[in-house]
C-alpha cells in the first residue's frame, strides 16, 4: 500500500483518538509542542522515540494523568480535557505491571469488576475468558510473586481488557524483558489486539517492537512528531534527518556529497542493506548509483556482516558508507571483502531517499536522554 493509497484508507475510518494541537510545557521545557494526531479506531498505533521525545508525555495527556497546557484531546469526538482518568474509556499497563501482590491472578484482573459490583459468577466467568484469552488458564489461584515476567505481563494486559475499554495504552510494557521474551510477547500482543478489535497505543523506544507490531507509528522528537505513516512508508521513506537515522540505520549525504555520488543536490538517506559490495571497477548499471571505494572496516553480526566503506574517488573521496549483507555466501566475502579491499559499492537509485531540505536536526543531538 502506497502512502496515498494509506492516506485514503485513513480518511473513511473513525477516529478513535484525536490530538489536536496539543502541547505540556514543564516551566520552559516543551515537553509537547503543538501535536495534531489522529489515532483510527481499531489500529495499533506506536509512539516511537527516544527518552525525553515526549511520548510518554502525549500517552500521561491522553490518559488524564497529566492536564494539557493548551489544545485538546478528544476521544471518539467527544473532548476530554479536565475529565479525570477514571472516567475515561482507557486503561492504561505500564512497565512494572502494578499487580496486587497480595491478590491472586484471578483477584489482580477482576478487581475493576468487583470495583464496578459485577455479580461473583459473572465476574468469575469473564476472569476465565481472560485467563484463556493471555494464554494463562489454570493460572487463577497464584500470587504474581509466582510468575515470571511475561506471565505478569500477560495478568496486567488482562486486567487492563477486562472492562472492555474503547482504547488500552501501553507504556513501554515490553520494556522488563528479556531479548526472547520480548519478541514472543510482541507477537501475542499483536495476536490479542486483532482478537479484541479495540484501539491500541504502545509507546516504545525500541525500533524493532515499534516496526514489527504497528499498522502506523508516529516518530516523536523533542516534542514534535517527525513522521507518521506505517511501517513500510517509515522505514522506506523516511522524511527528515531523524527519522533516517532513528528508525533503523541509514547513510546519510549531505547535500554537497549527496550532488557528487548520485547526481543530486539534497540530503539523502540510503539504508545499508540496499547497497551491493562487487569488485572493483565493475560497471555500474544506468538504473543505478555507485563509486569506487576501499573498506576500511568489517563486523560480524551472525546473519550478515556490516562494511564500511571509504569512497575513494571524486568529489565524495573520504565519505563512509555503511553496508550490511546476509551471510549467503562465505566464498565470495572471503575473496574479497576483507578490511583494504578496493571495492565498487552500487545501489538502485530508487534506494535514495531525498530528506527535507534545511533540515539540520542531528540524531546525535536527540539521543541525549530527559
Amino acid at each position: 500500500m502506497n502512502a496515498a493509497t494509506s492516506s485514503n484508507a485513513s480518511a473513511a475510518r473513525k477516529v478513535a483518538v484525536r490530538l489536536s494541537a496539543l502541547s505540556r510545557h514543564f516551566g520552559e521545557v516543551k515537553a509537547l509542542d503543538h501535536i495534531d494526531l489522529d489515532i483510527y479506531d481499531g489500529e495499533f498505533f506506536s509512539m516511537l522515540g527516544p527518552s525525553g521525545s515526549g511520548k510518554t508525555t502525549c500517552l500521561r495527556l491522553i490518559a488524564g494523568f497529566e492536564q494539557p497546557t493548551s489544545g485538546q484531546i478528544y476521544l471518539y469526538d467527544q473532548e476530554v480535557g479536565g475529565v479525570p482518568p477514571y472516567e475515561r474509556d482507557v486503561n492504561t499497563v505500564f512497565q512494572d505491571y502494578a499487580l496486587f501482590p497480595h491478590m491472586t491472578v484471578a483477584e489482580n484482573i477482576g478487581y475493576g469488576l468487583m470495583v464496578k459490583k459485577v455479580p461473583y459468577a459473572d465476574r468469575l466467568r469473564r476472569v476465565e475468558e481472560m485467563l484463556d484469552m493471555v494464554r494463562l488458564p489454570g493460572f487463577g489461584g497464584r500470587k504474581p510473586s509466582q510468575l515470571s515476567g511475561g506471565q505478569r505481563q500477560r495478568v496486567a494486559l488482562a486486567r487492563a481488557l477486562i472492562n472492555h475499554p474503547k482504547v488500552l495504552l501501553l507504556d513501554e510494557p515490553l520494556g522488563a524483558l528479556d531479548l526472547k521474551l520480548r519478541q514472543e510477547m510482541q507477537v501475542e500482543l499483536k495476536r490479542i489486539q486483532q482478537q479484541v478489535g479495540i484501539t491500541f497505543i504502545f509507546v516504545t523506544h525500541d525500533q524493532e517492537e515499534a516496526l514489527t507490531m504497528s499498522d502506523r507509528l508516529a516518530v516523536f522528537n523533542h516534542g514534535k512528531i517527525e513522521q507518521v505513516g506505517t511501517p513500510e512508508e517509515i522505514y522506506d521513506s523516511p522524511k527528515t534527518r531523524f527519522v533516517a537515522g532513528f528508525v533503523g540505520i541509514s547513510n546519510l549525504l549531505e547535500a554537497e556529497t549527496a550532488r557528487h555520488i548520485i547526481g543530486v543536490n539534497a540530503p539523502t538517506a540510503i539504508r545499508p542493506e540496499k547497497i551491493v559490495i562487487t569488485p572493483p571497477n565493475t560497471p555500474i548499471p544506468a538504473d543505478s548509483c555507485g563509486a569506487q571505494g576501499k573498506i576500511v572496516d568489517t563486523v560480524y553480526l551472525g546473519m550478515s556482516m556490516r562494511y564500511t566503506v571509504e569512497i575513494t574517488e571524486g568529489g565524495a573521496a573520504g565519505m563512509q558508507l555503511s553496508v550490511v549483507e546476509q551471510n549467503l555466501d562465505t566464498a565470495k566475502r572471503e575473496s574479497f571483502k576483507t578490511r583494504d579491499s578496493a571495492v565498487t559499492v552500487i545501489w538502485k537509485r530508487s534506494a535514495n531517499h531525498e530528506l527535507a531540505r534545511g533540515d539540520t536536526l542531528e540524531y546525535a543531538a536527540a539521543k541525549q536522554g530527559d
